[in-house]
C-alpha cells in the first residue's frame, strides 16, 4: 500500500562552482563520510561561503539531510538557499508552528495557574506536515529545522498505517474513504478550501492536501467506481495534472488511528487510577479531585471525537511508550544512512542541551499539584544523550566551534578561510583604555566618515551604550544604540539609516544578536575587550572582528589596559588567516572587493495606514486603526511566506506581537 520513491537523486543547480578552499574542505568531508566518520567539523569563517559548502556534500553524498540550526530567522535563511540551489528536490521547513506560545504552568507560591495558549500558524503547520510527508515518499529530502526537531512526534509506522492510496477503476466506499480522512484529521468542510479539509458532493470528491494551499486533488466516481484523480488549481478550478493512483497523507504530524486512540484510554485510565490513589495515600484531596476532573473530562472528548485540548500531554499512550521511553522525533522518519548538519554549533548544542531540563521542571510542577498525569513528563524534548544517539554522521559548522564538538572530532577540523569575494579578515590594532578612549575612537570615526564608510562600537554595559550616545550626539556625530529591547520594525529602521549614512555609528553591547551584515561598515571599536567573560570570549571576539570582513577596509580596534588569552588567541588566529587569504589572492590575481548589497527600504507599515498618527510621537493608535495596521500586517506575512521570503515574514509577525503587546490587543 505505502509506496516509496527512491529513484529521485539530489541535482545541485547553481552558475557558481566551488572556488577557494571549498573544494578542499568538500573533499575531506565528504570522504569523512565515506570513511563514516561519525563527528565532523566544518570550522568556515564569515563570508566563507559554508552554505554553499554544505549543498555540494549532499549533492555528493545523495543522502536525506537534517539541517538543524539554533533559531528561526537563520532556518529561513537556510530553507531559502537550499530550495534555490535544489529546486528538482524535496527542501521542506519544520519549525516550532507557533505564532506565539504560552506553556501551560502552575505556581505553587502564589498558586496561579496558567492555562496554555497558542497561537497556531496555520502555514508553518502545513510546512511540517509536508516535511513528515516528503521523508515518508522520497529519499531526496532536505529537512531545515530549529530545535523544535527534537520534541516529540507520533511513531512513524501508526503514522504510516494512516496514508492510504487511491486508484483509477478501484471501487470506492464514500463512508470508508471519509473514515480514513477524518482519522488522519482531515475536516470535512464543503464551503472552504483550506489545506486539510476535505469535500464529498455527489459523485465528486475533493481532498486539499496539508502541503498545498494552491491545489486540491479531485475525484471523479462513476457509481463507485473511481473514474478520475486529477489535481485543480484552487482559485480557478482549472485542470493541472491527472494521475492514475495517489497518496493520501495525513494533514496533521500528531495524527493516530481509532485502533490506536481505544488501547490508549484504558491506558489513561489505569494510570489516572493508580495517581488518584497516590493522591489519596497523601492526603492531598485538592489534587486528587483536580486530576480526576481534568482527565475525565479530556477522556470523554478524546471517547468522542478523538481529540482533546492538551492532547500531546497523553502521546506516551498513544505511542505505547514505556515511562522514560524516549520519543518518537523527526529524526525516526528519516532512513537509517541519514546526514545532519548542525549549523552555528557553538549555539545549537548549548540549545539542545538545555531543553529537556527546562521542559521537565515546568512539567514535574504540573503533575506534582494534579494538574497532569505522569505521563505528561513523556511529552517531552529528546535528553542530549538520547539526542546523541540519533546521530549517524554529523558535520558541525561554525566560525567558532565550540568545546563539545571540538573534542568529539578528536580536535581535526576542516578549515573554509577563503572568501570567494576574495575580502580578507580585518586588521586588528590594540590601544590603551588608561587614557579615555572615547576622544581616541572620536577621531577614527571622523577619519572613517570622510570614507564614507560606518562604524559599530560595542561596550560592555547599557549604561555605557547610552551615555557614549549622548556624548557623541553632542560631538555632532550622527549615531545611535541599539539594545535587546528595541523592536523589530525599529531595528529594521535603525539598521536601514546607519546603510543610507543618516547615521554613521551603531552602538550596542552585543550587536551579534542582531544578525548584522553591513557592507558599509569598514571600522568595529571593542571597548573594554579585557575584561574576560561570556562577551569578551575568544568565540565572541572572533565573532565581533567577523563582521568587519564584508568590507575591503575592514578593521577592529580593541581598547585595553592589557592583552588577555582570548584577545592574544583572537588577534592571532584572525592574523593567521588574513595571511592565508592574501596569499591565495596574490596567487590567483584577485583584487578584494567590498561586498555590494542593495539597501532596501524598511517596512513603513504605520505612516502607510495612519500617516497622521506617524506625525505624531506621543499620539496612540485608535482601535479602528490599531486593527486595520494589524490586518495589513497579517496580509503581509501571508503573502512573504506565500513567496518563500520567511525572513520577511518573521518580521511582520514580530511586528504584530509588539503591536499587540503595547496595546493589550
Amino acid at each position: 500500500m505505502f509506496n516509496y520513491d527512491d529513484t529521485h537523486k539530489f541535482e545541485l543547480i547553481s552558475n557558481f562552482k566551488p572556488t577557494g578552499d571549498q573544494p578542499q574542505a568538500i573533499q575531506k568531508l565528504v570522504e569523512g563520510l565515506r570513511q563514516n566518520k561519525k563527528f565532523q567539523v566544518l570550522q568556515g569563517a564569515t563570508g566563507t561561503g559554508k552554505t554553499f559548502t554544505m549543498a555540494n556534500i549532499i549533492n555528493e553524498v545523495q543522502k536525506p539531510t537534517i539541517i538543524i540550526v539554533h533559531n528561526k530567522t537563520l532556518a529561513n535563511q537556510l530553507y531559502s538557499e537550499m530550495k534555490t540551489l535544489f529546486p528538482k528536490n524535496r527542501v521542506e521547513y519544520f519549525i516550532s508552528n507557533f505564532d506565539f506560545y504560552r506553556p501551560e504552568a502552575y505556581m505553587p507560591k502564589t498558586d496561579t495557574y496558567i492555562e496554555k495558549e497558542v497561537v497556531t500558524n496555520q502555514e508553518i503547520e502545513m510546512m511540517r506536515a509536508s516535511a513528515v510527508n516528503s521523508l515518508l515518499e522520497r529519499r531526496d529530502c532536505i529537512v531545515v529545522c530549529s530545535v523544535a526537531s527534537i520534541y516529540s512526534l507520533t511513531d512513524p509506522n501508526e503514522y504510516k498505517n494512516l496514508v492510504f492510496d487511491l486508484r483509477v477503476g478501484e471501487t470506492f466506499n464514500r463512508k470508508t474513504v471519509g473514515s480514513k480522512l477524518l482519522e488522519g484529521q482531515y475536516e470535512r468542510n464543503d464551503l472552504s478550501r483550506d489545506p486539510g479539509t476535505f469535500s464529498i458532493k455527489g459523485d465528486r470528491i475533493e481532498i486539499r492536501p496539508c502541503n498545498n494551499q494552491n491545489t486540491s486533488i479531485r475525484i471523479e466516481l462513476d457509481f463507485d467506481e473511481i473514474a478520475s484523480i486529477e489535481e485543480i488549481d484552487n482559485v480557478t478550478g482549472e485542470f493541472l495534472k491527472s494521475y492514475t493512483s495517489y497518496q493520501v497523507f495525513p494533514a496533521y504530524e500528531h495524527a493516530n488511528s481509532k485502533e490506536q486512540i481505544k488501547p490508549a484510554l484504558q491506558s489513561i485510565r489505569e494510570e489516572l487510577g493508580k495517581q488518584l490513589e497516590y493522591f489519596e495515600q497523601a492526603n492531598k484531596p485538592l489534587e486528587k479531585e483536580r486530576l480526576k476532573q481534568r482527565t475525565l473530562y479530556d477522556l470523554a472528548a478524546l471517547e468522542e471525537t478523538g481529540y482533546c485540548s492538551g492532547m500531546e500531554n497523553y502521546s506516551r499512550h498513544f505511542d505505547h511508550r514505556k515511562p522514560n521511553e524516549t520519543p518518537y522525533t523527526i529524526f525516526d522518519y528519516f532512513p537509517k544512512d541519514y546526514l545532519m548538519f548542525i549549523d552555528e554549533s557553538h549555539v545549537t548544542f548549548s540549545q539542545i542541551r538545555g531543553m529537556y531540563f527546562a521542559d521537565r521542571s515546568r512539567k514535574q510542577t504540573l503533575v506534582d499539584y494534579g494538574f497532569r498525569l505522569p505521563s505528561a513528563l513523556d511529552n517531552r524534548p529528546l535528553t542530549f544523550d538520547e539526542f546523541e544517539n540519533k546521530i549517524v554522521n554529523v558535520i558541525a559548522t561554525s566560525a567558532t566551534p565550540g568545546d563539545y564538538e571540538l573534542e568529539k572530532a578528536n580536535h581535526e577540523i576542516v578549515e573554509q578561510i577563503i572568501r570567494p569575494t576574495g575580502l580578507l579578515d580585518p586588521i586588528i590594532e590594540v590601544k590603551s583604555m588608561v587614557d579615555n578612549p572615547v576622544y581616541d575612537l572620536l577621531e577614527e570615526i571622523k577619519n572613517n566618515n570622510k570614507k564614507n564608510q560606518r562604524t559599530l562600537v560595542i561596550t560592555l554595559t547599557i549604561d555605557d551604550a547610552k551615555n557614549l550616545y549622548n556624548f557623541y550626539k553632542e560631538k555632532n556625530i550622527k549615531c545611535y544604540y541599539i539594545q535587546h529591547e528595541v523592536k523589530t520594525l525599529e531595528r529594521t529602521e535603525i539598521i536601514y539609516k546607519l546603510r543610507k549614512g543618516i547615521y554613521d555609528v551603531l552602538i550596542g553591547i552585543n550587536l551579534l544578536r542582531e544578525g548584522l551584515d553591513i557592507p558599509e561598515v569598514s571600522l568595529i571599536a571593542i571597548l573594554d575587550a579585557d575584561k574576560e567573560g561570556f562577551l569578551r570570549s575568544q568565540r565572541s571576539l572572533i565573532q565581533i572582528v567577523g563582521r568587519a570582513a564584508r568590507n575591503e577596509n575592514g578593521k577592529v580596534i580593541m581598547y585595553a589596559n592589557k592583552v588577555t588569552e582570548s584577545m592574544d588567541y583572537c588577534i592571532k588566529e584572525t592574523k593567521r588567516r588574513r595571511t592565508i587569504q592574501e596569499e591565495y589572492n596574490k596567487q590567483n590575481n584577485i583584487t578584494p572587493k567590498t561586498i555590494v548589497k542593495e539597501i532596501t527600504e524598511p517596512i513603513r507599515i504605520i505612516s502607510q495606514i495612519a500617516p497622521d498618527f506617524a506625525k505624531k510621537t506621543e499620539a496612540k493608535l485608535s482601535k479602528t486603526e490599531l486593527k486595520n495596521l494589524i490586518s495589513s500586517l497579517t496580509k503581509q506575512m501571508n503573502q512573504a511566506a506565500k513567496e518563500m521570503d520567511f525572513e520577511k515574514a518573521a518580521n511582520y509577525r514580530d511586528m504584530i506581537f509588539e503591536l499587540k503587546a503595547e496595546y493589550n490587543y
